[in-house]
């Protein structure tokens, strides 16, 4: 198939490799010359603009850091809309706020292309795994033409109903999972300030009611899990400043609908700080930081 991809970051060039990978022709565009090389020596094609990338593809694929990139990318006078033709489908897997994702399908639909959203979980591992999971935001008939495509890049493919109900779903998995994270850091920096060995302490809570992901995959304290972003200094992984924008999705959000979200907001005040600390690049298990001697 011939695939217009666009947006070739930590996570779009990862799965755009594992698409070219499968077999499928990649008409790419990002303003990221590097990566543009790297996958052109795979076989990809490079591509002028968002809208020469669409004209060339039977689905458009998008990657974008935030809502303003997205609208940027399709409404454009050289993106996605300016060259996509009619009865295309298209599909953002950007983490971007829901309306957001509905105006821009409303746009679309103008010009008879069905788009989806489909944010991703899984982070930079899943990515390049192949793993990922896709909150797939979209009618029955898109959901059934995108779900071969994703499932080259990822493990889990769920619909999860109408546009914009992927990206619901996934700031409410993140919101979870940056308060999870906070909860593992003051609970592991707890235990090692009272003097229990920290691989002892992380054996029982991965054993006993505290178990969680932030705990058992990618546990904040340095050493514990040898894959974890902790034992690498923090590098890579899922940034600070990401789940900082997926927190202020989430909160803006609930805002929207009169959804009190207490805990989500006292993560993202954390995060702002970490951020205006410098820490904004790292992992965001670098919170626990805040809970450690500096």
């Amino acid at each position: 198939m011939n695939i217009a991809f666009i947006g070739l970051g930590n996570m779009g060039a990862p799965m755009a490799r594992n698409l070219l990978k499968s077999g499928h022709t990649l008409h790419l565009f990002d303003l990221n010359q590097t990566v543009l090389a790297e996958l052109a020596e795979l076989g990809g094609n490079i591509s002028a603009s968002p809208k020469d990338a669409a004209a060339q593809g039977d689905l458009v694929i998008t990657m974008l850091p935030a809502a303003t990139h997205v609208r940027s990318v399709y409404l454009s006078e050289d993106g996605v809309l300016a060259g996509i033709r009619q009865g295309t489908p298209a599909v953002d897997c950007s983490t971007i706020d829901p309306q957001t994702a509905r105006d821009i399908c409303a746009a679309a639909a103008a010009q008879g292309v069905d788009l989806g959203d489909a944010p991703v979980s899984g982070g930079t591992g899943g990515a390049q795994a192949g793993t990922l999971t896709f909150m797939v935001g979209a009618s029955a008939d898109l959901f059934g033409q995108l779900q071969p495509v994703l499932a080259q890049m990822g493990r889990n493919i769920v619909h999860c109903g109408e546009v914009g109900t992927g990206q619901i779903a996934k700031i409410c998995n993140n919101l979870l999972l940056g308060i999870s994270m906070i909860g593992v850091s003051e609970a592991m920096a707890l235990g090692n300030a009272l003097g229990i060995d920290t691989q002892v302490l992380a054996g029982i809570i991965n054993s006993s009611t505290g178990r969680c992901w932030s705990s058992d995959t990618y546990n904040p304290w340095p050493g514990v899990i040898e894959t974890a972003p902790a034992a690498r200094g923090y590098s890579g992984g899922f940034g600070a400043e990401l789940m900082l924008k997926d927190l202020g999705l989430a909160t803006e959000a609930a805002k929207q609908v009169r959804q009190p979200v207490i805990m989500g907001a006292l993560a993202q005040q954390l995060y702002q700080a970490m951020s205006l600390r410098g820490d904004g690049g790292l992992d965001f298990s670098a919170i626990i930081k805040a809970y450690q001697p500096r």
